[in-house]
This record gives C-alpha cells, sequence and structure tokens, in this order.
C-alpha cells in the first residue's frame, strides 16, 4: 500500500485558510489551539491502532 506524502489541493487549500485564521490569534488562543490539534491527532492514533488491530 503506497502512502501518498504530497498533500491534495484541497488540503493545501485547507491548510493556507487554517495559517489566516491563526494569524489573528492571541498568543494564548494560539497554545489552546494547538493543545486541542495535538489532542486531537492523539486520538486519531488511537483510534488508527485499533482499527489496526481489528483488521
Amino acid at each position: 500500500m503506497e502512502i501518498p506524502i504530497q498533500l491534495s489541493m484541497e488540503q493545501q487549500f485547507k491548510l493556507q485558510v487554517y495559517q489566516q485564521q491563526i494569524q489573528s490569534l492571541t498568543k494564548e488562543q494560539a497554545q489552546e489551539y494547538l493543545m486541542e490539534v495535538l489532542r486531537q491527532m492523539m486520538v486519531k492514533d488511537n483510534l488508527l491502532k485499533q482499527v489496526l488491530k481489528q483488521a
């Protein structure tokens, strides 16, 4: 199974939108946002591990 390394056009667009939104955040807001993103990434990792175990 080949895993794509590049972002799709849609992902690149979303990233640009996020970049614009992030620029207007305060330092505290940015830190809260980062912590939530990291938490969600960990949840996603856990879900992926669980799915792979069941496969």
